[in-house]
C-alpha cells in the first residue's frame, strides 16, 4: 500500500449545502476501490484562474490523503473524470509522516 494524496475541485454550482456529501461520497469511492482514507482537508472556494466556461467560474477545494495499491489509482481517476461532480483530480505520492522527536 502507497500513501497518495488526491487534490480534488468539485463541482458545486447550485448545491453548496451539499459540499459535505460531495466529499462523503468522493471518500466512499476511494474505501470501495479498496484504499483507506486517512484525512480529509476542506480547503474552502477559490475562484479559477482561467474560465473554461462561464457557468462555472469556481470549485470547491479538497485534500484527501489515503492509502491504497497502486494498481487502484488508474481506475480511480478513470471513475472520477466520469462523474460530474468533480471538475478536476490529481493524485501524488504523499510523504510518510515523520514522527516528532521528544
Amino acid at each position: 500500500m502507497n500513501r497518495y494524496e488526491g487534490l480534488f475541485i468539485l463541482n458545486t454550482a447550485g448545491k453548496e449545502e451539499g459540499v459535505t456529501d460531495l466529499i462523503e461520497k468522493v471518500r466512499s469511492d476511494i474505501n470501495a476501490a479498496g484504499g483507506k482514507v486517512e484525512t480529509v482537508q476542506k480547503m474552502d472556494k477559490r475562484p479559477f484562474a482561467r474560465v473554461a466556461d462561464k457557468k462555472h467560474s469556481s470549485g470547491y477545494y479538497v485534500n484527501v490523503i489515503f492509502e491504497a495499491a497502486p494498481a487502484t489509482i488508474a481506475p480511480l481517476r478513470a471513475k472520477f473524470a466520469l462523474s460530474a461532480d468533480v471538475f478536476r483530480v490529481s493524485f501524488t505520492n504523499a510523504p510518510t509522516p515523520v514522527a516528532a522527536k521528544e
